[in-house]
């Protein structure tokens, strides 16, 4: 089964799946978000040379924990996380945020598109099995070709956004 049949086949209209993205912040797969975890989600964003994890970034993500942290434990727990997005003014779809921030991860090389080498190291990475024509599928879903890969919209499609 191609992993985007699993992300599509846990998408209903009325509710969205948001575990593909958990998993992807969850770098320790320990089943909850910790400030480690965002710190490595963020250190994965391409930066031009001059940025660099500093005060206002620790700032951010103590913030953004403290935010979704309903029982104050810590950590976000995926009930935690699905209920800040559901509850987010404009969902996965919208233009910044959290889905914006997934595609520059996955965007080795920063070229806006994400290709299928880009596709393939993030599903290795992610500990993700998936052969070429998994891959290939997941791009023809997100409207790519082999040639030029996936936008970002097209992301989103393969999220079922």
């Amino acid at each position: 089964m191609c992993p985007s049949d699993r992300l599509a086949s846990s998408i209903t209209a009325a509710n969205l799946d948001f575990r593909p993205a958990f998993e992807i912040i969850d770098a320790d797969r320990d089943g909850k978000i910790s400030r480690d975890d965002l710190r490595a989600f963020y250190a994965g964003i391409q930066r031009s040379s001059s940025d660099k994890v500093d005060e206002d970034e620790m700032t951010m993500i103590g913030t953004m924990i403290s935010v979704a942290d309903a029982n104050k434990d810590g950590f976000v727990e995926f009930d935690e996380f699905e209920k800040v997005l559901e509850t987010a003014p404009h969902g996965c779809g919208s233009g910044d945020g959290l889905m914006r921030d997934v595609f520059k991860v996955m965007d080795k090389d920063g070229d806006g598109r994400l290709s299928y080498g880009d596709l393939k190291s993030y599903m290795e990475s992610a500990g993700l099995a998936a052969d070429d024509d998994e891959i290939k599928a997941m791009i023809r879903l997100g409207g790519g070709d082999s040639n030029g890969g996936v936008s970002y919209d097209g992301l989103l499609k393969i999220f079922g956004c």
